[in-house]
């Protein structure tokens, strides 16, 4: 009897490959003969292929509206594997990818603002305006990083915080001119809706280009995987090489972005797993990730229609959204970067100051900024302080929105020193590691399972989130020895993913959702008396309890090694202070809204003036915050009066280039 002679390695490899691009290419085919056997008959097939639709609405719709838009997701699926595979190898950075750089975003961001003040351009430029856009994000980011020789954490980091400033400057726009650029929401979240050939038979040259191009350059790239010294030794020039490869994937994502808007993560999806089949070759990789790209996209696509009846239209992007943030976590320990954060600075100058001068001048700043937050008032032609004949209308109009204003903030600067100190991480804070996003996902939970939740009920189910996702940070944190750029990446991808979720459920169209467009901003301008004094009550309630906390604090920026050496209980300490800034975050989360970056500048403020110990650094990082969030509502409500800018997307205008700058000072 012969025994059968075992499959070689390589043949079994190869059936994986075949297999691993086989099965989602039939699935694509199922979803997708499945959504056009429901949509259409096969007369209206037999009409369109003979030639005589005879004015036939189904006909036409399936000739300009269903195959434009297959087309144009098997070709955008294509265009972004092959830019993320050559990032990748460009930048050395396995995540790297066009909404993870912020290209994306700096192109929804220009196309948004030509819209606006620009529509007639859009017509022969739509591609140049968003390169241009894409191009100075990307700029942006490489600034960050060049000094320290492209690092992959301080990429991501960067390319991350420049997405969120240019969502928030979308924001703003699409807030402040509503009418015009209703249908920008939709577009910018990646919409493939298509009602003719143009869009498709453009992108299919750009792609047919961009596959060329990068294939030329293929054994350029493929020396990339070597050190510099080594590629140098070669003659070559890395500048030129890297300048010819960015500039291509710049121009294919704008390409991209002018077509269908922003599809986020699926680059990163189909470029991991074309990787992980484990081709060797840079030009096999290049084409299995645009297969990869394309067939997901077009997947993705087909399957949202088949639920279009039930959920109304659904853009793409967010789904990509939701299932490319998980990834981005699972690929989190391949980044390189030092096991243990920097716990011996917590801050950007190290002199001493004299705390109770760092205490005192925000309290004044803050007692002085209350009057005009309260009394100032337009009567139709200009701005004026009102008497004091007019106070008790000025505090029935704006006491309590000032009061929640000033509570929100003390409590997310507290929150924020308590946490950097756990953490030794002076870049974390509740909005950056994603606590805000769990707290409202949180209240977004209760408000769905619960038919009419009242406060108490809304913000124990945000402190609930809160803390679930404070841990499940910490959780993949703690693989990479709690590193803060891998903190900080965490925070931002529970973020992505909570945000995908919300825009899912906010393009379902249920009219419980409703209330959460406008809270999602963050504004005070909806605060109750009753708001206002619940958040009061909690900011009393953290200073009491501030002094109880002064060991742990003093001794956890030491690192958890030393903590154990001193004899504190890690883990219940840990926990403890755990609750404590979830609670902290859940009151103004809940009752304002998100409100980001408050809790990252008010502690660096704080320091940067000099004060070092912990419970006088929590004391003036919470009144720094309040002075920050009861300014950025005084200035939100009177800058384009009439108009109202939510104080979180003030807060958020200010802080990402604040956090870009401290990003900047800093040696990550």
């Amino acid at each position: 009897m012969m025994l059968a002679e075992p499959v070689p390695v390589h043949h079994r490899r190869r059936w994986i490959q075949r297999a691993a691009i086989l099965l989602p290419l039939l699935l694509c085919i199922a979803v997708t003969a499945l959504h056009f056997s429901r949509s259409f008959t096969g007369a209206n097939w037999w009409e369109l292929l003979s030639g005589t639709p005879a004015g036939n609405m189904q006909v036409a719709i399936l000739y300009y509206s269903a195959l434009p838009r297959l087309a144009i997701a098997l070709l955008a699926g294509a265009c972004l594997g092959l830019v993320s595979t050559v990032l990748q190898v460009v930048l050395r950075n396995p995540i790297a990818e066009p909404a993870t750089l912020g290209m994306s975003g700096g192109a929804s961001l220009a196309m948004t603002a030509a819209s606006l003040w620009a529509p007639a351009v859009l017509d022969g430029y739509r591609s140049g305006i968003a390169f241009a856009g894409a191009g100075l994000a990307l700029l942006m980011v490489l600034g960050l990083a060049f000094g320290r020789t492209l690092s992959p954490l301080r990429l991501i980091l960067g390319g991350l915080v420049v997405s969120l400033l240019c969502g928030s400057v979308n924001a703003l726009l699409v807030l402040l001119h509503h009418d015009t650029l209703q249908g920008i929401f939709i577009w910018n979240a990646g919409s493939l809706v298509q009602n003719d050939w143009h869009a498709a038979k453009w992108l299919a040259t750009e792609a047919g280009a961009a596959l060329v191009f990068f294939l030329l350059l293929s054994r350029v790239l493929t020396v990339l995987h070597l050190e510099d010294d080594s590629a140098r030794s070669l003659g070559l020039s890395l500048f030129h090489i890297r300048l010819a490869a960015l500039i291509g994937t710049v121009l294919t994502t704008a390409s991209v972005a002018s077509a269908i808007g922003v599809v986020g993560f699926l680059g990163l999806a189909s470029s991991t797993i074309a990787s992980a089949l484990g081709i060797r070759s840079f030009a096999g990789r290049l084409i299995a990730s645009a297969a990869i790209g394309a067939v997901m996209l077009a997947t993705v696509d087909q399957g949202l229609q088949l639920l279009t009846g039930a959920f109304g239209e659904i853009p793409a992007g967010s789904l990509t959204a939701l299932l490319g943030a998980p990834l981005m976590l699972w690929l989190l320990p391949r980044l390189t970067s030092p096991p243990e954060g920097d716990r011996s600075g917590l801050g950007i100058s190290q002199r001493r100051g004299d705390h109770r001068l760092a205490i005192i001048l925000p309290i004044v700043a803050l007692i002085a900024l209350l009057w005009p937050a309260v009394m100032l008032t337009h009567d139709g032609i200009h701005w004026h302080l009102a008497g004091l004949a007019q106070m008790e209308s000025a505090l029935s109009w704006r006491g309590a929105r000032t009061l929640a204003a000033a509570s929100a903030g003390f409590l997310l600067g507290v929150a924020g020193t308590l946490m950097q100190r756990i953490t030794g991480n002076p870049l974390a804070s509740p909005e950056a590691l994603g606590i805000s996003s769990g707290a409202a996902v949180g209240a977004l939970v209760s408000i769905l399972v619960i038919a009419q939740p009242d406060k108490a009920t809304l913000v124990t189910f945000a402190a609930l989130g809160a803390l679930l996702t404070l841990a499940a940070v910490f959780g993949f944190a703690r693989r990479g020895q709690f590193s803060p750029e891998r903190m900080l990446l965490a925070g931002i991808s529970v973020s992505t993913l909570f945000s995908g979720l919300v825009t899912f459920l906010l393009a379902t169209g249920d009219p419980r959702m409703r209330v959460f467009i406008g809270w999602m901003a963050g504004s005070v301008s909806r605060a109750t008396p009753t708001d206002a004094g619940i958040a009061f009550a909690i900011a009393v309630f953290a200073t009491i309890l501030l002094p109880l906390l002064r060991r742990w604090l003093d001794i956890w920026p030491m690192g958890e090694i030393t903590a154990q050496a001193v004899g504190v209980n890690r883990r219940q300490s840990r926990l403890s202070l755990f609750v404590i800034i979830a609670v902290m975050m859940a009151a103004p989360t809940m009752l304002v809204g998100p409100l980001s970056f408050v809790g990252l500048m008010a502690p660096h403020i704080v320091r940067m003036a000099g004060v070092a110990r912990a419970i006088p650094q929590c004391i003036a990082a919470g009144v720094t915050g309040a002075l920050i969030v009861v300014a950025a509502d005084l200035i939100g409500r009177t800058l384009l009066f009439p108009y109202e800018m939510p104080a979180g997307l003030m807060a958020s205008l200010i802080g990402a280039p604040f956090f870009l700058w401290i990003m900047h000072r800093r040696s990550i």
